[in-house]
Parts: structure tokens; C-alpha cells; sequence
């Protein structure tokens, strides 16, 4: 075909081309508008936390990285609880470089009530204030594994971890009111239950059961959380960052087939939040002015959000606490 005979050619088709066009352009476009959409809000807040320290779990990667670059670009000390500490300094080093403040790393195994115990005895050596204490870190649908003290790896790790470690750092939270307690928690909360009559699920284990369950406590423990302490200065929040693409999905391969498992990961780089949009609800939660005076509520793309039902009844989280405490080996404390 000559470059005469392609002329015509478009200009015989040219109403088809444009048609075909413009579908392209709109579908695109559309895709666009809905990865926008599905990204969520971004934090407005403006606030500084110049002389402020906030400790941070799990923050090495992920959402948990993303909120500690935000929170040190505030001028917030931050220090990071992980369990991978090489991993951790390299993260707290690009911060750094990034942000021109200093964060500090320390090691916390949440599957261990004795590292716990040990960390936060040296945070009360070192820390005298907390301002913000954001828990974040957590195992998302692993095998039924335990942590080193006999518990179900997502409750021990999810829940019974920051319970022992929030209430272990409690005193230094409420002498440095008003002060910011944030849990991070999941939509997955809706399909949860507490299984009161086999909490470890050792006589039934399943994966999406446990993370669930898990995720519910973190919303029933933020919700008496807030109850105990209200006159302290001290208020919670327990949050849903929004489906993410994050390593903590890891597991899921071992919990589905290698199809369902391939299609997670192909179309969460198109539909999930990206990490830095992923952390906004965490950050919200820890700088929005306007929630200084709110506590125990739960929140979801940087709002506050209706919990399942099953999160706002106090009896279970009542239980959850009383039980918990016998979990964490703290017995009859009180705050």
C-alpha cells in the first residue's frame, strides 16, 4: 500500500477510526477515574508534631513505613518497633535522609510476651513521653501457627500483642495527654466473630476465621479502650486502611488456589491502594484536630465509619478485656 493509498484509506474509515478512538480514550479514561476513586482521600490535616514522639509497630515496610515518613516529615521523633531490625534501620535511615529527622529502632517480636514485656521496659528507661502510640503491625491469614508463649498467631499478634503492649506503655501515654492511641484494624472485622468457647481455634482452625476474629478485637479492645480512659486525655481510634497492596497478603497462596492467588496479586496493582494511600487513614487518626475530642470511634478512608454491630457490643468487649488480661498474664489490672 502506498502512503496515497493509506491517505484514502483513513479517510474512507475515518468515522469508524474516530469511534474506535474515542472508545479507547473512554475506556481508559473511566479506568483512570476508578483507580482514582479507589485510592480513597488523602490526610488534610496540616498539623506539626515538633516535639512529639510517636511509636510506631511493624514499620519497616507497608502502610506502617508510609505513616512514619509522614509523621517525621511533621517533626514528630519517631521510633519503630519491629521485629526485623536490619530491615527496620534501612527504612529509618531513608527516612532520615529523606525527612532530616532522627528515628529511632528498637526490636519488638509481637509473638512474644516476653519481648514485649522487655521492650517496654526499655521504653520507660528512654521514653519518658508518648504522644502517639500507632499499632500497626500484624500477619494476615498465615497457617495456624502458634507464638512462643502457645497462642493463635493472628489473635497473639493482632490483638494480645498491642493489648500487653499499650497497656505495658500506658503510664507514659497518659502523662504526655493529650495523647493519641491508633489501632489498625480491617473491614474484615465485619465478617468476625469472637469464638468465646475456642478463642485459639484449636478445634477448628481457618485462616480467613482468625484474621477476622482478629481484627474485630482490635476494634472491640480500641472501643473499651477509650472508656477507661475517658478524663485521662487520652483518646483511641481503631481503623480500616482500605484493601492495600502490602507484603501482608503473603500468606493468602497457603489459604487459596494458585489462581485465586495470582488474580490477588495481578489485579491489586490496578484496584488497591498503594502504601502511601493505604497509611492516610492512620495518619488521620493520628494529627486531624477536629477528632481531639472523639474516642473509641472507628474509621475508614480518613471518616469516621458505622463498625459492624458485632464491634459496638460492650459485653464482648468487656469480656475481651477481662480475657485478655488473663491472656497477657496481667491479671486483675487496672488503669
Amino acid at each position: 500500500m502506498t502512503w496515497h493509498d493509506f491517505v484514502e484509506w483513513l479517510d474512507e474509515n475515518k468515522v469508524v477510526l474516530i469511534a474506535v478512538t474515542c472508545s479507547v480514550v473512554g475506556v481508559g479514561g473511566c479506568l483512570a477515574a476508578l483507580r482514582a476513586w479507589l485510592q480513597g482521600p488523602s490526610c488534610k490535616s496540616k498539623a506539626r508534631l515538633d516535639g512529639k514522639t510517636v511509636i510506631i509497630t511493624g514499620c519497616n515496610t507497608g502502610i506502617g513505613k508510609e505513616a512514619a515518613r509522614d509523621l517525621s516529615h511533621r517533626g514528630a521523633r519517631v521510633v519503630m518497633l519491629c521485629r526485623d531490625l536490619q530491615k527496620a534501620k534501612v527504612a529509618a535511615e531513608e527516612i532520615h535522609q529523606e525527612t532530616g529527622n532522627a528515628l529511632v529502632v528498637y526490636h519488638l517480636d509481637l509473638a512474644s510476651l516476653q519481648s514485649i514485656k522487655d521492650t517496654a521496659t526499655t521504653l520507660k528507661d528512654v521514653e519518658p513521653n508518648i504522644h502517639i502510640l500507632i499499632n500497626n503491625a500484624g500477619v494476615m491469614m498465615c497457617p495456624r501457627w502458634e507464638t512462643k508463649d502457645g497462642l493463635e498467631m493472628q489473635l497473639g499478634t493482632n490483638h494480645l500483642g498491642h493489648f500487653l503492649l499499650t497497656l505495658l506503655l500506658l503510664d507514659q501515654i497518659k502523662a504526655s495527654a493529650p495523647s493519641r492511641i491508633v489501632t489498625v484494624s480491617s473491614i474484615a472485622h465485619t465478617q468476625g466473630r469472637m469464638h468465646w468457647e475456642d478463642l485459639q481455634m484449636k478445634e477448628h482452625y481457618e485462616a480467613k476465621e482468625a484474621y477476622c476474629q482478629s481484627k474485630l478485637a482490635n476494634v472491640l479492645f480500641s472501643r473499651e479502650l477509650a472508656k477507661r480512659l475517658r478524663g485521662t486525655g487520652v483518646t483511641t481510634y481503631a481503623l480500616h486502611p482500605g484493601v492495600v497492596q502490602t507484603e501482608l497478603g503473603r500468606h493468602i497462596h497457603q489459604s487459596v488456589n494458585s489462581f485465586i492467588h495470582w488474580a490477588f496479586h495481578f489485579f491489586g496493582n490496578f484496584f488497591f491502594k498503594t502504601v502511601e494511600r493505604g497509611a492516610q487513614t492512620t495518619i488521620y487518626c493520628a494529627v486531624e484536630e477536629s477528632l481531639s475530642s472523639h474516642s473509641g470511634k472507628y474509621y475508614s478512608d480518613c471518616a469516621e465509619k458505622q463498625p459492624h454491630p458485632r464491634a459496638l457490643c460492650d459485653d464482648d468487649a468487656r469480656r475481651l478485656w477481662d480475657t485478655s488480661l488473663q491472656l497477657v498474664g496481667l491479671g486483675q489490672y487496672n488503669i
